[in-house]
């Protein structure tokens, strides 16, 4: 059984990652909750830890200010290391199992309306400082709003996925998960258009000897493709020159739009949840309550019982 704090936390990561298939960004979150929990204990150790041990932790969590939401996921990474030392032997209870936590609050997603996202996707092929630069940002755009994808998704697209100009492309997402994204018709336009740019690329490459770049959208960092941040700071870009608030504008906010807009049309929320690469479905759920907000203002506004007695008649 292992003897420290450190060595707990370490198998626990451990078996999340071979266990669960946990993603590399899971894993380093529940170390570094762990880690803060195993300090606030010390100089006992996570084996000798009780339930006064936890709840002690999460009211100095609430009086340094975390929101409800760190201290929800604070709470889950202590239970399910306690539920791990439980069913390996290394403790015969879990002091965090009765807790009631605070409860991780429920945050509509922003969205945005269909004029902002074709205002979005005109200004993507006018962003960039060569005709190049606004051809990839143009497929970045069409790509994102047409399938959803999660913005580490959609930069580590390899080239080998859309070749062809499939109607459907496989992703592999969280957890090395694959799914079936769709591409719309603007999207595959697009797209062909930016391959055979990719295509001359990998030509000159193999002329010159030099290794070719698998990734659609090519970096020229060490990971070797285009980065999160820099994506960022291109939709930032996209939103200023499309006359929106960069603020309320992220790759993010294009997802939820994706969603929000399918559900709108009349999408099935299973068919919305495999699209997203949701594990769960409450996850998905959440996009009812934005179409709900929708669906009321139209009720109010637009049904005739639901206007004024002066103005029915």
């Amino acid at each position: 059984m292992p003897d420290d704090s450190h060595r707990w936390i370490s198998t626990f990561l451990q078996a999340q990652a071979a266990e669960r298939n946990a993603a590399a960004n899971t894993q380093a979150a529940y170390g570094r909750d762990l880690l803060a929990f195993a300090a606030f204990v010390a100089p006992r150790q996570l084996a000798q830890a009780s339930r006064d041990d936890v709840e002690g932790y999460l009211l100095r969590c609430a009086a340094e200010g975390l929101s409800q939401s760190t201290r929800a996921r604070r709470l889950s990474a202590i239970r399910q290391l306690y539920r791990f030392a439980f069913e390996e032997g290394w403790r015969t209870d879990n002091p965090a199992l009765q807790i009631k936590g605070p409860g991780a609050g429920q945050h509509l997603p922003k969205s945005l309306t269909k004029d902002d996202v074709l205002r979005l996707l005109s200004a993507a092929s006018a962003t960039g400082r060569s005709a190049r630069a606004r051809q990839r940002n143009a497929v970045l755009m069409e790509l994102l709003y047409a399938s959803g994808l999660r913005v580490s998704e959609l930069v580590t697209l390899p080239l080998s996925a859309v070749r062809g100009a499939p109607r459907m492309i496989l992703v592999k997402g969280k957890g090395d998960k694959d799914r079936m994204a769709p591409l719309s018709d603007p999207a595959r336009t697009a797209l062909l258009a930016w391959i055979a740019l990719r295509d001359a690329d990998e030509d000159l490459a193999r002329r010159t000897g030099k290794a070719a770049n698998r990734y659609l959208f090519p970096g020229t960092g060490a990971e070797g493709h285009l980065t999160r941040q820099q994506f960022f700071g291109l939709v930032k870009a996209m939103a200023l020159t499309a006359g929106l608030d960069p603020a309320q504008i992220s790759p993010h906010v294009l997802r939820h739009a994706f969603a929000t807009h399918l559900l709108a049309g009349g999408a099935d929320l299973r068919v919305i949840q495999t699209l997203l690469g949701h594990a769960d479905l409450s996850s998905t759920e959440i996009y009812t309550h934005v179409l709900e907000d929708h669906l009321k203002d139209l009720v109010l506004n637009h049904h005739p019982l639901a206007q004024s007695p002066k103005t029915r008649g």
